[in-house]
């Protein structure tokens, strides 16, 4: 079945390229998405055929740590790996010696150790599925790739079809580009004929697209009230946005009883105006340093009250106004509320947050997810057992949310991670990509494309939002302007993705049978038809799917 999968892709993707105005068709394996994120009876047969591990096993190998205590582990000795290279790495893992284990992949190569390149919550009995990867900052003639469960050595690790598949930057390029003119795009066929029917050959067509489909935006503050330019600036490029801190209970509701939503409004007011798309962050901040001080005093039957009030004055307030809520904001990490209300606590936001506001699509969001797996409290499995309980509990309305606060992005590891949160069958958002201000400003521009490309053209992203409000000391991590609304170089990134991502004019003429065909991203647009003295304009929607998109205009 694997194969099947694989060959099948492989044999659409090479008719793409063939097809294409590249000098040469697609030479190289094809990314393989297939994950799974339950238990199985049998292990699959290995992605890629095992790729460079075919027909290799693990041996148990001796992993020394500081102290010198030294725990075997299973291992594949890997020979002549290279920099600029990217490595899917996957595994079939199961344990012996405790229910349940947190295994990780890790990487040795003479010049460092990469903690974690992989990662899976192993269940006793059966097998359960690890996928990553990973890019070396420098070639290594020899390294070791191990498996351990962390804390407990008495945990037996069994590993089974393994795969390490290497990419080339130029190959993983062509998969994201395949991606995106598959999903992101569509097929369109403008039809002009006269009023009887009859098709008009020669008719001068024009094709402009005015809205974009895919909601890319990035966070905004209080700082954009009243100051024009740089609502103009933001305006100009982004039809999503996010409220830093605004909607925050410790901003609306600072002493107990006073609350206040003069600020949001306000922004409201400006992305309303300007047809922006709203997330609301956040109805809870599981972290006790965010919840408001007077919160943080109150137990029992008081507390109880207290987040059904805010719950009901929030969305109440603002309801059917925002598309999505961030219910319990980072609740893998912090546990603030259930610690104090019981297990069922969340369960419950999320029930009464459904009631109040039926039609805002309800979000789980969290850190350390796609970034990196070396955060056992935000590893791809506890991210997806924690929503599998949210469901089992009767949440309704369910979206992924990942804030992607990277230092130096692993893609492989990223691209894993989203292939096995698909899983769940819900909308995935990066909801806060920055890049840490540790690194310089031209790399954070470099890193920063990796990111969002990489999202952009994966199927199951739904948009991506930069966590990137400006204020007059900076930003939180990651500027894309100055003051003065220059960009940085990762605000030219972010204007570069902006353009390459939006179809230009289309301009030609309808051949014989009345008809100009053409590929364009999804979104909303505008027709203008000529023929002879006569001129007719029309719009339409193109929205996803894999039907040729059929439009017709009379004269």
């Amino acid at each position: 079945m694997q194969a099947a999968h694989s060959s099948s892709l492989c044999i659409l993707l090479l008719l793409f390229f063939y097809g294409s105005s590249m000098a040469s068709p697609y030479e190289g394996p094809l990314y393989d998405s297939y994950a799974f994120s339950k238990c199985k009876e049998q292990p699959e047969p290995p992605l890629y055929d095992g790729g460079v591990l075919k027909d290799q096993a693990p041996a148990a190998q001796p992993i020394v740590w500081d102290g010198g205590i030294s725990d075997y582990w299973p291992a594949f000795v890997l020979h002549s790996l290279t920099k600029s290279t990217l490595y899917c790495f996957s595994s079939w893992i199961k344990i012996d010696g405790a229910d349940s284990a947190h295994v990780k992949a890790s990487l040795m190569t003479a010049q460092t150790t990469y903690d974690c390149i992989g990662t899976v919550i192993a269940k006793h009995g059966c097998w359960s599925f690890l996928k990553g990867g990973f890019e070396l900052s420098s070639p290594s003639n020899i390294s070791l790739l191990y498996f351990q469960s962390s804390g407990d050595r008495d945990v037996n690790i069994t590993v089974a079809s393994s795969s390490l598949q290497p990419f080339t930057k130029q190959q993983w390029r062509a998969h994201q580009q395949y991606k995106i003119d598959t999903v992101r795009k569509r097929a369109v066929t403008i039809h002009v004929s006269d009023s009887h029917g009859g098709s008009l050959k020669g008719a001068r067509v024009s094709v402009e697209q005015v809205a974009k489909d895919f909601p890319f935006g990035s966070a905004v503050a209080k700082t954009i009230l009243g100051n024009h330019p740089y609502q103009k600036w933001f305006v100009e490029r982004f039809n999503a946005a996010v409220f830093e801190n605004e909607l925050k209970w410790y901003a609306t509701e600072p002493k107990q009883g006073e609350v206040n939503y003069t600020i949001a409004d306000q922004m409201l007011e400006f992305v309303r105006a300007n047809q922006i798309a709203a997330r609301g962050h956040n109805i809870f901040w599981e972290d006790p340093k965010y919840t408001p001080e007077w919160v943080r005093n109150l137990t029992g039957a008081e507390l109880e009250f207290a987040v059904k009030a805010r719950i009901q004055s929030l969305l109440s307030k603002y309801r059917e106004e925002f598309i999505h809520w961030d219910v319990s904001n980072e609740m893998l990490h912090f546990d603030f509320y259930e610690e104090r209300l019981g297990p069922n606590a969340t369960v419950n936001f999320f029930e009464e947050a459904h009631e109040s506001d039926p039609l805002a699509t309800l979000f789980m969001n969290e850190f350390n997810v796609v970034e990196t797996c070396s955060d056992q409290s935000s590893t791809v499995d506890a991210y997806i057992s924690r929503m599998r309980e949210l469901k089992e509990g009767g949440v309704s309305m369910d979206g992924v949310g990942l804030e992607g606060h990277f230092t130096v992005p692993n893609l492989p590891l990223m691209r894993a991670v989203l292939d096995k949160l698909s899983t769940l069958g819900l909308p995935i958002w990066l909801t806060e990509v920055d890049i840490s201000r540790t690194i310089d400003k031209e790399t954070q521009a470099v890193y920063l494309e990796e990111v969002v490309r990489e999202g952009f053209s994966h199927s199951s992203v739904n948009g991506i939002m930069l966590w990137t409000a400006l204020h007059p000391k900076g930003c939180y991590q990651m500027c894309l302007t100055d003051n003065d609304f220059h960009n940085h170089p990762a605000g030219d990134v972010v204007d570069k993705l902006l353009s390459e991502w939006r179809t230009g004019i289309e301009e030609g003429q309808t051949d014989e049978h009345g008809a100009y065909s053409f590929h364009g991203f999804l979104g909303e647009y505008q027709v203008s038809v000529a023929f002879g003295n006569t001129t007719a304009k029309g719009s339409f929607s193109l929205s996803g799917g894999d039907e040729t998109k059929h439009f017709n205009i009379h004269l």
